[in-house]
């Protein structure tokens, strides 16, 4: 069976060139669309999942599913991060639903942890810490 060649398309090369300017954070289908309409150029939500889909199959993207009731983010990583292996972990506020990276050498040992002591390999796309961020701790904290 043969692959079939992914096609460059305009539409393709000016996503990869916005989500390379937001390279390291979380953005959501709806931020693409989002960005498309601002810039003007029409664009379908199905292209942009479609695309979004085929480029976290080339390995050009992550994808995170954080919950049920979140859409999924996706991430561009520069090659060389994609070569090294490199993860994050993830912190979801329970107040406001804010998203944090958390690239902390703690928690790789943590994973490692786990390996070692407990034979469980922990997946870093689907681990979520869930808690309360600065901000709303900050803001709660004021209220009482």
């Amino acid at each position: 069976m043969t692959i079939k060649p992914k096609y460059k398309t305009k539409q393709r090369e000016e996503l990869i060139s916005y989500l390379e300017t937001v390279a390291g954070e979380h953005v959501t289908a709806g931020d693409v669309c989002e960005y498309f309409r601002a810039k003007g150029k029409s664009v379908s939500q199905a292209t942009v999942y479609r695309q979004l889909e085929s480029l976290v199959d080339d390995g050009i993207i992550n994808k995170y599913i954080v919950d049920a009731n979140s859409p999924a983010c996706f991430e561009y990583m520069h090659a060389e991060d994609h070569a090294c292996g490199n993860v994050c972990y993830h912190c979801k506020c329970e107040k406001c639903g804010k998203l944090i990276h958390m690239h902390c050498e703690e928690m790789t040992e943590m994973a490692e942890h786990l390996v070692k002591e407990h034979g469980f390999i922990l997946n870093p796309k689907r681990t979520v810490l869930y808690g309360i961020c600065e901000e709303c701790y900050r803001k709660e904290s004021e209220e009482n």
